[in-house]
């Protein structure tokens, strides 16, 4: 089965803020319990929005409407996802469930959601 676990942005990372040289071994470390499970498949970090576009799709057959970042709403942007292979629901929400506050200062938030795959594979 296989997960994305979505990293919500906050203030400090669509300010381009870093995380604390403390956290980022922590998550290093997270990254390499994943892969020394076998269950990492890929992971990344995401620009502020600021250097994002948004396309909406207004009208059907018609060419999209872009907006340029930043975005307000910080609570419904991504700073970054993991994605992992696994056996269950209950493994992937156990991997959540051990990750760091991924912003570091009481803000992070994580969003696990499976992924569609291709019933052919």
């Amino acid at each position: 089965m296989l997960f994305m676990m979505i990293i919500k942005a906050s203030n400090h990372s669509e300010a381009g803020q870093l995380p604390s040289a403390e956290l980022m071994e922590a998550m290093r470390q997270y990254n390499e319990e994943l892969v020394r499970a076998g269950v990492r498949v890929a992971a990344k970090g995401l620009h502020p929005s600021s250097s994002g576009m948004r396309f909406s799709f207004v009208r059907p057959g018609e060419k999209p409407v872009v907006t340029e970042g930043p975005f307000a709403a910080t609570n419904e942007l991504i700073a970054g996802f993991f994605l992992i292979e696994v056996k269950s629901k209950e493994e992937a929400i156990e991997w959540a469930m051990r990750m760091p506050d991924p912003q570091g200062h009481g803000e992070g938030q994580v969003e696990l959601r499976q992924v569609f795959e291709d019933p052919e594979s």
